[in-house]
């Protein structure tokens, strides 16, 4: 079928339209090939604006993928791309968390912090993350995410650096404050990364292998923190200026490392042959997008504002992380004050919530080989977190059973983990994704910039209202979970409906999932539960 009798029936509102290919001519030209129907009853045009992916998608249909040569490229793909982006997100969450360490090894006395002054050090981190963040993923879609994402590792850990300079509390919170800067972009290019190495069943996984990671800085913090305070005596400078110094010099060897390793596109990956790059395009075709389009596109923009679950990520948001901000800032306190530990106790006290987070958020993601929907699952760690905030809250003459809910609440994570590979899954249209990652990460930055209020300094020891806080804010968490659970469901219901009602396999358009389309304008998408 020509093109004129493609858009004749277009205008005649057929949803049912031939199979046209994408070639490298029209995509040369920047010709308009087709406008077809979508699910929700719009027309869209298909142009030659395409991903980038396009150009090697056109050579994928001439290799064969196997089941097998599949897996091994998988396996290429995790030793070369996970290990680097797990350590540096260890990393950035250490960074974070070095305040927390530092309060127990003097630095509010030396900086002579009283009231909340402290808990500002902590919002002031997200103050700087919620000010750049719109700006930080147009950078990222801008520009190579890789080298783009290692000048902000280089700079923040500079940055990191630079907190043992101040001798008063101005200095040191614009310093947490240009950390939350340049600290912006990390998420959000962990994401695209995940999003362009793999697929959408293997998203939720390796989400939770790098974020679980967390919990890897945790350890390292807390053991570099407790090493530091037994020797405090030992050095020429004060103990915690120390502990800046060393985790800033870490992470600008990471960001290093970072740019070394890890590729622009998988088109570019050093470590692949060319052929192994085209099965890469091969592999994720499946997914219903590609890599990504550095223009911004105001029609994504303006759908993913539209998107009711962009605003429900964006409340889950808030939710999750109010109680992610009180404890990172006042969990060693929390330890110190409340459970009678010494600072330097408190300092490895705080190492088992790392293991719990690394253990227990890759074994809840490992089990959607059973449990197939990811979005139960996180519906099941937030049960238990709920159950754990409770047991912190509410038991009173039991510091074991405490002990075990503030443990236990570190599963937590995996709610957000969960978000994030929904992001990378869930969402198709590079300007919507990257709108819908930015605005999620807004809440993310409301969220931690309440937390640390919510312990105010009068309740101490004990601070009875910033855990009934972490209770209230698990409890709506939990609920929004189940309404974006329900509302992925009902909207792959609707499309097959459609798909039903118009008598057609959807197949409109071949390669349409390198065309840049989102997950409302393309009909073959279904949205992974």
């Amino acid at each position: 079928m020509s093109i004129e009798e493609i858009k004749e029936k277009s205008s005649e509102g057929d949803a049912v339209h031939a199979v046209v290919s994408f070639t490298k001519d029209n995509i040369v030209d920047n010709n308009v090939i087709t406008t077809f129907k979508s699910p929700n009853g719009k027309r869209v045009e298909v142009t030659g604006d395409v991903d980038e992916a396009m150009h090697m998608a056109l050579k994928a249909d001439e290799v064969e993928l196997d089941e097998k040569t599949s897996r091994a490229l998988l396996r290429k793909i995790d030793l070369n791309i996970l290990p680097i982006i797990s350590l540096l997100y260890a990393c950035q969450f250490m960074d974070k968390t070095t305040s927390s360490y530092a309060a127990v090894m003097g630095l509010k006395e030396d900086l002579n912090m009283v009231g909340d002054m402290y808990s500002w050090c902590g919002s002031a981190f997200y103050l700087g993350y919620l000010f750049f963040e719109f700006p930080a993923n147009r950078i990222l879609q801008r520009f190579p995410v890789a080298k783009a994402t290692g000048a902000f590792i280089l700079t923040w850990g500079a940055i990191l650096c630079f907190h043992a300079i101040p001798n008063e509390y101005a200095g040191f919170v614009a310093l947490r404050t240009l950390l939350g800067v340049f600290e912006s972009a990390v998420t959000p290019a962990m994401v695209m990364i995940t999003g362009q190495w793999y697929r959408t069943d293997e998203h939720f996984l390796r989400t939770s292998i790098w974020f679980a990671c967390n919990g890897i800085g945790i350890i390292m913090g807390g053991g570099i923190g407790y090493g530091l305070a037994l020797h405090q005596n030992s050095y020429s400078i004060i103990a915690w200026k120390v502990l800046f110094i060393v985790t800033g010099l870490m992470t600008i060897v990471i960001g290093i490392l970072f740019m070394l390793q890890v590729p622009d596109l998988p088109t570019k990956a050093w470590f692949l042959t060319e052929r192994e790059k085209v099965l890469v395009v091969k592999r994720i075709r499946s997914n219903q997008q590609g890599f990504g389009n550095k223009k911004f596109k105001k029609h994504q923009f303006i759908e993913a504002i539209k998107d009711v679950n962009t605003w429900l990520y964006f409340l889950f948001a808030i939710a999750s992380n109010i109680p992610n901000g009180a404890l990172t800032n006042f969990g060693s306190i929390l330890l110190k004050s409340d459970f009678n530990y010494t600072s330097q106790e408190s300092l490895l006290m705080n190492m088992p919530c790392g293991a719990v987070e690394f253990v227990g958020c890759i074994l809840f993601a490992y089990s959607q080989k059973f449990f197939r929907h990811r979005m139960a699952i996180s519906f099941a760690a937030m049960t238990i977190t709920v159950v754990a905030s409770c047991m912190l809250a509410f038991v009173k003459h039991s510091n074991s059973t405490r002990l075990a809910g503030y443990y236990l609440m570190y599963v937590y994570p995996i709610t957000t983990i969960c978000a994030l590979s929904c992001f990378a899954s869930n969402t198709a249209g590079h300007t919507k994704k990257i709108t819908t990652n930015a605005i999620f990460l807004i809440g993310y930055c409301i969220g931690n910039l309440v937390g640390p209020q919510t312990f105010i300094s009068n309740q101490a020891p004990s601070y009875t209202g910033g855990k009934i806080s972490i209770v209230v804010c698990d409890v709506a968490t939990l609920a929004i979970i189940a309404i974006i659970y329900y509302n992925y469901w009902y909207r792959n219901n609707r499309k097959d409906e459609f798909q039903k009602r118009t008598n057609t396999e959807m197949e409109i358009i071949e390669n349409i999932e390198f065309a840049d389309l989102t997950d409302f304008e393309n009909p073959n998408f279904r949205y992974s539960l």
